[in-house]
């Protein structure tokens, strides 16, 4: 060892040691703070992390009656009779075509109702305008599937009765497979849009108001100011949220989508949430039902990963 090294190699312990001291000192300071952390990361440690052994399921051929770990070990065998069932691609079509609308006419609603909502500058018209599209939000989709139904049914529903009064004929929206989508966009964005602008006014409230000041110095035109200032300045919110969504891209949700489905219009309602449903609870077929979630699990994940690194190639900050 050569005499310079011997210094160097002590002032790395004891830079170690110094370390260690700094970051029990740090510890001891904030273990309040860690103690209000530790309900969070149990439930997400019970409630999230140890269920993920349930997917061993999709592996396996599992029988209840013998138990889990004696169930016969199959592989991917419930993956293969999946992609070669002929149901995989209407699935398939069904769920993508559902989520496109959902990007496109869902995801921008928060956004634009939020810029339109921090345009109002009376600040107790602005609330009661708030507490109203929040509402919506607390109604389960129980109801909305209800008022749906009482609204659009040929037996005397409110707009059909409308449509028989000036036109002369009714139009079967509920049991029309031209007409499920728009309707579950249209249930999705009343009962979600308000709830959504949260974000998005909590974004908008960091914005600099010497901006905005500057701007009108310059001359600057109110849509100037929300093109060149106001969206820009939200513009990171927008791309995080964006990568949550390609995440749940793969789900619809099941509850409204299974409310709105009949017979009828079976052929572009099923996706793969009512289909896992069909299938796992109502037949029993466990382990077939879970191969079709965890791939649904598996695509969000490559998702969000994908999105994620475009939006760090484009220049964002993006999740991580």
């Amino acid at each position: 060892m050569k005499p310079s090294a011997a210094p160097n190699i002590l002032m790395s312990k004891q830079a170690l040691k110094d370390n260690r001291e700094t970051r029990w000192k740090r510890l001891k300071r904030d273990k309040w703070l860690y103690i209000l952390l530790l309900p969070g990361l149990l439930y997400f440690l019970i409630f999230k992390y140890v269920p993920m052994w349930g997917i061993l399921l999709a592996f396996k051929n599992y029988q209840p009656f013998i138990g889990f770990w004696k169930s016969e070990w199959v592989g991917v065998e419930h993956f293969k009779v999946f992609f070669q069932n002929p149901d995989f691609f209407m699935l398939l079509r069904n769920t993508l075509i559902l989520s496109l609308y959902n990007l496109i006419f869902f995801f921008p609603a928060p956004i634009i109702l939020a810029l339109l909502l921090n345009e109002i500058r009376r600040a107790i018209f602005k609330r009661t305008i708030q507490t109203l599209i929040y509402v919506p939000h607390f109604i389960s989709m129980v109801i909305v599937a209800s008022l749906t139904y009482v609204f659009l049914t040929t037996e005397g529903g409110m707009v059909n009765e409308f449509l028989y009064a000036f036109t002369g004929r009714k139009i079967d929206f509920l049991a029309s497979p031209d007409w499920f989508r728009p309707l579950i966009i249209l249930q999705t964005i009343w009962k979600e849009c308000g709830w959504g602008t949260i974000i998005f006014l909590a974004a908008l409230a960091g914005v600099d108001v010497e901006q905005y000041e500057a701007a009108i110095v310059d001359g600057a035109s109110r849509w100037r100011q929300l093109w060149h200032i106001t969206l820009p300045s939200i513009r990171s919110t927008i791309v995080i949220l964006l990568i949550l969504r390609m995440g749940t891209i793969l789900d619809n949700g099941f509850e409204q989508i299974y409310l709105m489905m009949n017979a009828l219009n079976r052929e572009v309602a099923e996706v793969f949430d009512t289909y896992v449903y069909a299938l796992g609870i109502t037949q029993g077929a466990f382990s077939y039902s879970t191969a079709v979630g965890l791939f649904k699990s598996v695509i969000g994940v490559i998702l969000v990963l994908g999105s994620n690194w475009l939006a760090k190639k484009s220049g964002e900050s993006g999740l991580y």
